[in-house]
């Protein structure tokens, strides 16, 4: 399929309209300028997207919040039902979609349809979910009372998502938060503004098909200070955001000082501990995939291998076989496991991270060049290096694996934990005491901890978010639907007499003593 098929297969042109509110509402004021989208694979220049203004912001945001007073009224299960009308259509696009991604982002092809699936995954969860919103029927302690909890749309929920998922992070927020009964307003990255208008162009059919229009809607822009009006108005109680750990600080003081929500995806820097008992064949599949994949930018990247000494000849060995084996290049070749970074900036600091490995004392074990030619192509790259290292508590976007070693768990443990951030997690053991310690409270600190299987590639099941500085939110699976959605506590007196909770007494009591107002 050419580039040009693929366009009119998604429903993409060349230059298009970066405001959408429904298939009949378009927006881009003029002098906003453009966002261009660039292959990472070639710098080939994609397409051109009409960046949206301040009064196209005004109209997005309008309209989502007037769609949402009568799609909070539409019942859960039928909210559902276009939900799984949109998963649907995702199946049918899902080769196209996800041959977009990889074009636009550089992930390879399997990669780039493994992301569209987890749409479709996302999508079939919340179809479920749309009837399971519970409530809790708690005791009341006063007679003839009913107390219960219940749950109402928040209102518009603002989700920001980053590069590297540039489809998948919007279904986890999204489609939990339209059965949730809330309507949406997306800014994606402007390093992938073409994945989004894909996924906007195939909801915009299904939405208006249901007669549903408006739910999603699209707000592509570059500039920082639209992107900080989203962040602050107080029309979206809700702000989802993905991305860097200083920006997501930005987020969660401007949200916290209006009393709104923030959910944060923050960086991550996810180690894998080895022990003496570790299977190393498993040990190392998970680490390569882990350190490689994406080209080492997903949040859940392995960024660190902490191995006890016993073990690190073995496993470097077999690391460094397994990398020369890692074929870079096009990431729509099929033999393809690892394609480019995603810009010039992301090569840049591949290389400063790099350097600061040699200052420091590092040893580079295998790769740590930048290739030749076309793209934003790194070798993915192995360092001996210390815990303490201030380039090691950073997170890195890009392959570079940091090795270390310890000698007993309690040391490892340590060195994973002390760093500021806490997302994934892993242990590699057949020791059932060393499994259990490492999951327990003084074990990992992360909010994912995995035994035997490595950091990235979380299921949609479980609730996906870290500690520390990686914001503590939490997506997708288990109860994070309730981030979406606000708590109410009723109780219904169904008696003749008022009697206080606690006992209390108020007033001159007539003919008894039973607490109540007369």
């Amino acid at each position: 399929m050419t580039t040009a098929e693929l366009f009119t297969s998604l429903g993409l042109s060349q230059e298009q309209p970066g405001g959408c509110f429904s298939s009949t509402a378009w927006t881009s004021a003029a002098g906003a300028g453009f966002v261009e989208s660039r292959n990472p694979s070639n710098g080939a220049v994609l397409g051109r997207v009409c960046a949206c203004s301040d009064a196209d912001y005004t109209i997005l945001v309008d309209g989502v919040c007037q769609r949402q007073l009568s799609w909070r009224q539409v019942p859960a299960p039928k909210r559902g039902e276009v939900i799984r009308l949109i998963g649907q259509a995702l199946r049918e696009h899902k080769d196209a979609l996800g041959t977009l991604v990889s074009l636009e982002v550089g992930k390879i092809k399997a990669e780039g349809d493994g992301e569209v699936q987890e749409m479709i995954d996302m999508a079939d969860f919340a179809v479920g979910l749309s009837r399971m919103l519970y409530g809790q029927t708690m005791q009341s302690e006063r007679p003839r009372h009913r107390m219960y909890e219940q749950w109402h749309p928040l209102g518009v929920v603002g989700v920001i998502t980053a590069f590297n998922f540039p489809v998948a992070v919007w279904a986890w927020n999204a489609f939990i938060a339209a059965v949730a009964g809330n309507t949406v307003l997306w800014k994606p990255s402007p390093k992938a503004p073409l994945c989004a208008l894909a996924v906007h162009h195939l909801c915009n059919r299904v939405l208006d098909d249901a007669g549903h229009p408006g739910v999603f809607a699209l707000l592509i822009t570059d500039r920082n200070a639209l992107a900080d009006r989203m962040v602050r108005d107080e029309r979206l109680p809700l702000i989802s955001f993905t991305g860097s750990v200083p920006v997501g600080r930005h987020v969660a003081e401007v949200v916290g000082h209006r009393l709104g929500r923030s959910l944060l995806e923050l960086s991550g820097n996810n180690a894998v501990i080895v022990d003496e008992t570790a299977d190393l064949e498993l040990a190392t599949r998970a680490i390569v995939f882990g350190a490689v994949g994406t080209a080492g930018q997903r949040c859940t990247s392995t960024r660190r291998v902490i191995v006890h000494e016993s073990q690190y000849e073995q496993l470097v060995s077999r690391l460094r076989f397994a990398y020369a084996q890692v074929t870079i290049g096009d990431p729509l070749m099929p033999d393809v496991l690892m394609g480019p970074l995603i810009d010039g900036h992301a090569v840049a600091r591949y290389q400063a991270a790099l350097d600061a490995v040699i200052q420091a004392g590092g040893e580079i074990l295998y790769g740590g060049h930048v290739l030749p030619g076309p793209g934003h192509f790194v070798q993915p790259t192995i360092v001996r290096a210390q815990h303490d290292w201030d380039i090691v508590q950073q997170e890195t976007f890009a392959p570079i694996l940091y090795v270390m070693t310890f000698q007993t768990l309690d040391e490892a443990i340590h060195m994973q934990n002390a760093v500021p951030q806490g997302l994934s997690s892993a242990l590699f053991t057949q020791h059932l005491r060393q499994s259990e310690t490492f999951l327990s409270a003084m074990g990992s600190d992360c909010g994912i901890a995995n035994i035997n299987i490595g950091t990235s590639g979380a299921e949609i099941g479980g609730a996906f978010g870290g500690e520390k500085a990686t914001g503590g939110g939490r997506e997708a699976g288990s109860d994070a639907w309730k981030a979406y959605m606000r708590r109410q506590t009723t109780t219904i007196n169904w008696g003749t007499e008022l009697p206080l909770a606690q006992g209390v007494r108020f007033g001159r009591a007539e003919g008894g003593d039973d607490g109540a107002i007369h």
